[in-house]
C-alpha cells in the first residue's frame, strides 16, 4: 500500500491519499466468495460488492461528468435516484463489477493526470467545483465507504484492518 508522501506535491499527495482508500476497498473483498460479497449486511440491503459499484459510478461522475469528459458505459443511470448504483443485480457478475471499478479508477486517474488542480467543472447540482475539491470529496467518500466495508467484512468473517500490513511501504 502506498504511503502519502510526507513532503509531496499537493496533487500527488491528494491522489495517493485517494489510492490508499481505493486499495482498502478492494482489500476488503480479498478471499470472499460471491455469496459473501453479495450478502445484504444492513436492513437497506447494502453489501460489499454494491459499495464497489457505487464507488465506481461516483468516480466516473465526479472526475468525468463534472469536467465534461466521457464516462464510458455505466451499469446504471447516473441521473436516477433509484439506488441502483448501490445494488448488484443478479445478472451482474462479480467480475463485471470489479472490471467496472477498475475502469472507473483508470478513467479517473487519466482525468487527474491531465487536469490542473484549479480546473473548474460543474457538479451534478449545478455549482462550480475544482479538481482539488473533487479529489478531497472522493477521498472522503471512498474512506467513508471503506469504513462501512470494514464493519461488513468483520461481520462476514472477523477480518479487520484497512490494508494488508505485510505489504505496507
Amino acid at each position: 500500500m502506498k504511503r502519502v508522501p510526507f513532503h509531496g506535491a499537493e496533487k500527488e499527495s491528494l491522489h495517493v491519499a485517494l489510492d490508499r482508500h481505493r486499495d482498502a476497498v478492494l482489500w476488503k473483498l480479498d478471499g470472499l466468495d460471491d455469496e459473501a460479497l453479495r450478502r445484504p449486511m444492513t436492513p437497506s440491503g447494502t453489501n460489499l460488492l454494491g459499495l464497489v459499484k457505487h464507488l465506481g459510478g461516483a468516480e466516473l461522475a465526479w472526475f468525468c461528468e463534472t469536467f465534461g469528459r466521457e464516462t464510458g458505459p455505466m451499469p446504471f443511470d447516473l441521473d436516477a435516484d433509484d439506488g441502483l448504483d448501490m445494488r448488484v443485480e443478479p445478472h451482474e457478475s462479480t467480475e463485471e463489477i470489479l472490471a467496472f471499478y477498475a475502469r472507473a479508477r483508470a478513467t479517473a486517474d487519466q482525468a487527474i493526470g491531465e487536469l490542473a488542480l484549479d480546473t473548474a467543472g460543474t457538479a451534478w447540482f449545478g455549482d462550480s467545483v475544482t479538481l482539488r475539491w473533487v479529489l478531497i470529496h472522493m477521498t472522503t467518500e471512498t474512506a467513508r465507504h471503506a469504513g462501512h466495508m470494514d464493519i461488513m467484512r468483520e461481520l462476514v468473517d472477523g477480518a479487520t484492518g484497512d490494508h494488508n500490513r505485510a505489504r505496507t511501504n
